[in-house]
């Protein structure tokens, strides 16, 4: 059986998710974050050098990174949720599969520590936003021409671009002048893998 290394809070809750879609039995071994640093504890070091989550155990293996943990799913699901027939979408799927992380996470992650900062972050915070919009109008159109990131079907592209855009909702600007995305979010959070995953990963505060 798979076992999901899986931090509250956390990026891993997509993991979580993409197991619940493909009906692969797994395990989830959670772990808190501390309150004060809101870090991953010290234990994780003990699954992966880095100390990050998620990691996943399967037959003798430790993989790190989401989008790896993800690849290696959907191949071990016999490519359920995988690259579409067509190779227009096939080239959508792969780009919004590393999108998620190569493109959208480096200035999230930047205005979630220019919030830390308070008023010494302040000046950073305007630059970010205008930079973050550019991302959000990008998939605005994307979105405005097709239901799913890679096409007419769902697939593993779109629950590697959940996190991001969750987080984008709460911190950097995503809101009605985005109707397509936040109809997205709307259409992934109703489906029922999402709701059992949500309930197997604890607290998850961007849903």
């Amino acid at each position: 059986m798979i076992r999901v290394h899986h931090l509250e809070n956390s990026r891993s809750q997509r993991i979580l998710w993409l197991l619940e879609e493909l009906e692969l039995p797994y395990e989830v071994i959670r772990y808190e974050r501390d309150r004060k640093t809101m870090l991953a504890p010290p234990s994780l070091r003990k699954v992966h050098p880095l100390g990050k989550s998620p990691v996943i155990e399967d037959e003798g293996r430790a993989i790190a990174e989401t989008g790896a943990i993800v690849e290696y799913l959907v191949e071990k699901a016999e490519g359920r949720l995988g690259p579409p027939a067509n190779r227009d979408a096939v080239l959508l799927y792969r780009q919004f599969l590393h999108y998620a992380e190569g493109s959208m996470m480096p200035p999230l992650l930047a205005l979630l520590v220019v919030g830390k900062l308070g008023l010494l972050g302040k000046p950073a915070k305007k630059p970010l936003l205008a930079m973050f919009r550019q991302h959000l109008d990008f998939l605005e159109g994307e979105l405005a021409g097709r239901a799913w990131f890679a096409g007419d079907e769902f697939t593993a592209a779109d629950v590697m671009m959940s996190f991001p855009l969750e987080a984008a909702r709460q911190r950097a600007g995503l809101g009605p002048s985005h109707p397509h995305i936040l109809d997205w979010l709307e259409r992934i959070h109703a489906r029922p893998a999402y709701a059992e995953a949500l309930r197997k990963g604890g607290p998850y505060a961007y849903a």
